[in-house]
């Protein structure tokens, strides 16, 4: 695992806009999901965040595209941060919960998505902030809110401060960070989406006939189980899935997880030749997740399932089996369409 967590002493002694400014000024180096995924911090103010995501081969799901779920790799950042900046000195938050709407489709190539938070209203007890994510052509991707819980103040006596940490120095790795190294996993090719069921894919992933996308070898996330309008989903609790907070799972992590159990239950009810696309996904975070290297299991259900629309609802269970977060979703159902929504001779 690569990557560093934020220094106690600067959340001890700084405001929340302060501790954000520290990345920019060589005091603070990148936690460990910047060096699997790309997810870079690139700018902060007061009430504004930025982050950038490139869409690598590596973020590809079966059908080629880059899920709506994985963008809660990307939201959760500029969500959380546009909060924080409006926070005083020694005051932590939480994520109580996130909503994202999907708006169209990330083609693989389609460069470096950006995420711009904007905090809505910071209260003493809670804090609203919305994002929007583009691409590089600035068309809009998706939308998404968040409400964090702000937590009561920090207390220390002076000698229980620890010294702030020197500056950090990137280090001279040895090998290329993981999403900059050549993708492994395949993408589905279109006459199997148009000789299987998705049920008949999901089995298929399970049973090892069918090769896993290349997400699954970035994270571990796979398939564990399916059946009609259910599937269960396990992803390792992994230290490169961390945010700055050391011994926390990045939230975006644990959305994203929730997400495709929720993708997955579609997938479950779909017909051969037919797609379906994410309309919209909401979280709620229960409780923290530590990064173990245990799996983590989702279970995603179709509550809903008609002509068009599908509604599902998923939850995420640490290894212990308890209850870490609840989602709900749903989905365009569209017969006849290509599970990458482009249609021949159509541009991405």
């Amino acid at each position: 695992m690569r990557g560093w967590y934020i220094d106690p002493a600067l959340v001890l002694t700084s405001s929340g806009l302060e501790q954000m400014r520290s990345f920019f000024d060589g005091g603070r180096l990148p936690p460990p999901i910047h060096y699997l995924t790309g997810l870079t911090f690139t700018a902060a103010g007061a009430g504004t965040a930025t982050f950038t995501m490139p869409v690598t081969d590596w973020l590809l799901a079966p059908q080629g595209v880059v899920s709506g779920s994985t963008l809660c790799l990307l939201v959760d950042g500029p969500l959380g941060s546009a909060v924080q900046s409006a926070l005083p000195v020694a005051t932590p938050y939480t994520t109580a919960e996130m909503s994202i709407s999907f708006i169209r489709p990330v083609m693989p190539g389609s460069g470096l998505l950006t995420g711009t938070g904007t905090l809505v209203h910071a209260g003493r007890a809670a804090g609203l902030a919305e994002v929007r994510v583009t691409d590089e052509r600035q068309r809009l991707i998706a939308v998404a809110s968040t409400r964090c819980l702000i937590l009561p103040r920090l207390r220390a006596t002076d000698d229980q401060v620890p010294e702030a940490a020197a500056p950090g120095v990137e280090p001279e790795w040895p090998t290329p960070h993981p999403f900059q190294r050549p993708a492994r996993g395949e993408v589905l090719a279109t006459d199997v989406w148009r000789d299987m069921s998705g049920l008949e894919i999901l089995r298929a992933h399970i049973s090892g006939a069918l090769p896993p996308p290349p997400i699954s070898q970035l994270c571990g996330i796979r398939p564990v189980d399916a059946s009609d309008g259910e599937t269960t989903w396990a992803m390792p609790a992994s230290e490169w899935l961390c945010s700055p907070v050391r011994g926390r799972l990045y939230g975006g992590a644990t959305a994203y997880l929730a997400g495709t159990a929720c993708d997955g239950a579609y997938e479950s009810v779909v017909r051969r030749g037919t797609a379906f696309a994410p309309i919209d996904l909401k979280v709620y975070f229960l409780r923290p997740v530590a990064p173990d290297g245990r799996d983590l299991v989702a279970i995603g259900k179709v509550m809903h399932r008609g002509r068009t629309l599908a509604v599902a609802s998923s939850e995420v269970l640490d290894a212990d089996g308890k209850r870490v977060a609840v989602a709900i979703g749903s989905a365009l159902i569209l017969p006849g369409r290509a599970p990458n929504l482009i249609s021949p001779g159509e541009p991405p």
